[in-house]
């Protein structure tokens, strides 16, 4: 992904005045990397994507490589794309951005869980357990898919 746009997005939220976060989508053949919180109460909390808060002057890019290899052990060798974003107030009344890429990793496996009690691979289309905002990513990840090559197992 040129250096260029990940400097434009970064830039677009400083003048927005928004903190930035990553979330990253790890496909491996349809199939979406999730994790899951420890989670002892009654109602199952939602999935996540891998990600991280960018540190201020931090390049997107680094905390994309940062924010997997932290939580999941992965190795990230490349963004394909900018998937999307969506913005929102955190716990403490903060605006936030919250930018999406879809990456290339090394492998896989194996997988080393940091702050997360568990992963899953989920089908993309499948009926994720995620939060409204992140459904409408990955549905935006899978039309990318599709427009990138029609005849794989992503273009259901």
């Amino acid at each position: 992904m040129p250096t260029s746009m990940l400097d434009e997005l970064y830039e677009r939220a400083e003048k927005d005045c928004v903190a930035l976060r990553i979330g990253v989508i790890i496909d491996r053949g349809g199939q979406v990397l999730l994790l899951e919180r420890d989670d002892s109460g009654p109602v199952k909390a939602t999935l996540k994507l891998p990600g991280t808060t960018v540190e201020p002057g931090e390049p997107l890019d680094t905390a994309v490589s940062r924010g997997v290899a932290t939580e999941t052990g992965l190795l990230v060798t490349g963004i394909r794309s900018h998937v999307g974003y969506f913005d929102y107030l955190s716990p403490i009344g903060k605006p936030v951005r919250r930018l999406h890429f879809a990456v290339d990793v090394a492998a896989t496996y194996p997988i080393r869980l940091s702050v997360h009690s568990a992963y899953t691979w989920a089908p993309l289309d499948g009926d994720l357990r995620v939060t409204p905002s992140i459904r409408r990513i990955l549905q935006d990840y899978r039309e990318l898919a599709r427009a990138r090559n029609p005849l794989t197992e992503t273009s259901r």
